[in-house]
């Protein structure tokens, strides 16, 4: 490997996240332990350096890679900040009484690092690391921790608990699984349930065959799809946030998706509130329903001449 492919390797095992494993991330790293390509890395030394007289200076002087001046803030935002959270690097080690907008501002690899990363590449290296990692930890379990603190708990009706990813769009998605089913649907079995992280959170492979649905084009499906067995009523069910609501175009879309399922079809677009609802009143088809989570009792029916029910 060549020594950004060694850097990306190294920070790869101090648990960095991915997009801070990158060249960007490596020639910075490589620039605070002051390692040029023919450089051993028992010979990382410490130094203190700015951002674009330092760091970048030093990556285009010995590396050839030329960062315009105006991405000397991708390099903070990007990798600095997440080196300091990783306390793989120190701010300010010469005076940590700087302002954040001193043009003195600076970085530094850890004294703890700097001796892990002068053993890489020979026998003590595995056994520095692990010692290390075992007392600091990795970003990657930090950032996963939030993030699973961020999610949206979401209880099934067979007392399963599942997890969504945080949004406004999937705190839909949870109140029509957890009050509209309940609400409107006698024993409904959900078939499928996307997510923003993960379209493919649920798939009920074989229940969606059994109904005729074409399982291999499950990205044309509605957000939320739940069937009621008893009425044999298919629910499908749009979370409107971002995206847009059944519209006549939509309807069409996904009958003709539909067209091998014989079961009643009933279309839903689930809005948060009266306002969002407010702003796609004007495109929801007719013969479709609509659900607010503010007033998960009631329902708005666009079915003229009768309520809930497939046509």
């Amino acid at each position: 490997m060549n020594k950004i492919e060694e850097a990306q390797d190294i920070l790869k095992s101090l648990g960095l996240p991915a997009a801070q494993c990158n060249e960007m991330a490596a020639l910075t790293f490589l620039a605070l332990c002051n390692i040029r390509e023919k450089d051993d890395w028992a010979k990382a030394k410490r130094q203190s350096l700015g951002v674009s007289k330092g760091i970048m200076n030093f990556v285009n002087e010995n590396y050839n890679k030329s960062y315009a001046p105006n991405t000397r803030e991708t390099f903070r935002r990007q990798v600095l900040h997440q080196f300091v959270q990783a306390r793989i690097v120190d701010h300010n080690p010469d005076d940590v009484k700087l302002p954040v907008n001193s043009p003195r501002v600076h970085y530094a690899v850890t004294k703890q690092v700097i001796k892990i990363v002068r053993e890489y590449k020979n026998e003590k290296w595995e056994k520095a690391l692990e010692s290390y990692i075992s007392k600091v930890g990795k970003l990657t379990d930090v950032y996963q921790k939030s993030r699973e603190i961020n999610q949206i708990p979401v209880v099934l009706r067979n007392g399963k608990l599942i997890h969504l990813s945080a949004g406004k769009h999937n705190q839909v998605q949870a109140a029509v699984v957890e009050q509209f089913a309940p609400r409107f649907v006698n024993d409904g079995i959900l078939l499928y349930l996307g997510d923003t992280a993960d379209k493919n959170l649920i798939v009920d492979k074989k229940g969606l065959e059994e109904l005729g649905i074409p399982i291999d084009l499950h990205s044309k499906l509605p957000d939320v799809v739940i069937y009621d067995s008893k009425r044999q009523w298919l629910f499908l069910i749009e979370a409107v946030t971002s995206h847009g609501p059944v519209s006549p175009k939509r309807l069409l879309e996904l009958e003709e998706f539909l067209k091998d399922c014989k079961v009643g079809k009933i279309y839903v677009s689930a809005f948060p509130d009266m306002r969002e609802f407010k702003k796609h009143s004007n495109n929801i088809a007719w013969e479709t329903e609509v659900w607010l989570m503010e007033v998960p009792d009631h329902m708005i029916h666009f079915n003229g001449d009768r309520f809930i029910g497939p046509r």
